[in-house]
């Protein structure tokens, strides 16, 4: 689904962010990219997306390469940046007014979705009416009513306390058999990034290491306590010990 090739990137003169870069995410797959502060993920991010263009190699998003990469994945950024003077209903449709899609002919699947995400009863709520996690859900839902299969998730839970980050985990682990998306994943998070990853990208200075999760799928939130989810950590923890 992505594909990065010998990926280089610098702004202006400065020590190169990346240099021979290269990774993939496959159809279907949640990776996660994890990396001190500075490392380059949210970089990466806006190359992906079209943002920035690399100083050299290539980014082939479901096999094809292109120049002009604005508007071909969905991107939700850490902050939820929902309209306030707009209702759930309405943020969530934004994406179809953008490329002048019709709301009322997809009306109905959009409520089944403001179902499945539990915010039925919210969808003429305003956002200063919803909880942190109620605005991520809201945003996620907008991110997937763009009706791109890659999407880019940048830290979307990373603002909220460590109560509410969890319960956004199980729901996603319960969702993310319906979603059928493509989906990269910054965290700073390790223990978010084994539960909900099937691979884990290890971004720092300019190299990239990579480990496979095996943890098998559907997952549950407890599973950050069983022996195998542990030792997946310390690996995790090694890993960017010796990258330090």
């Amino acid at each position: 689904m992505l594909s990065i090739q010998e990926l280089s990137y610098s702004f202006e003169e400065e020590k190169p962010i990346f240099q021979g870069l290269t990774l993939d995410v496959k159809r279907g797959e949640f990776v996660s990219v994890i990396g001190a502060s500075g490392s380059g993920k949210s970089t990466l991010f806006r190359l992906v997306t079209g943002l920035l263009e690399p100083g050299q190699g290539d980014i082939l998003i479901d096999g094809q390469k292109t120049g002009k990469r604005l508007g071909s994945v969905g991107y939700m950024p850490q902050k939820d940046l929902l309209l306030p003077w707009r209702t759930v209903l309405e943020n969530v449709v934004l994406p179809l007014e953008v490329t002048n899609e019709s709301k009322q002919a997809r009306l109905s699947e959009i409520r089944e979705w403001l179902a499945r995400f539990g915010l039925a009863e919210f969808e003429n709520a305003y956002p200063n009416e919803l909880s942190g996690g109620m605005k991520q859900r809201v945003a996620f839902l907008r991110t997937l009513m763009t009706g791109k299969e890659l999407l880019l998730l940048d830290e979307p839970f990373g603002a909220l306390d460590s109560l509410t980050k969890r319960n956004m985990h199980k729901w996603l682990l319960g969702l993310w058999g319906e979603l059928q998306k493509t989906v990269l994943f910054i965290t700073h998070d390790l223990e978010e990034a084994i539960l909900l990853s099937d691979r884990i990208y290890l971004l720092q200075g300019t190299g990239i290491k990579e480990m496979k999760v095996t943890l098998p799928r559907p997952r549950s939130s407890q599973l950050i306590y069983q022996s195998e989810f542990i030792t997946m950590r310390k690996e995790l923890e090694c890993l960017i010990h010796n990258e330090s």
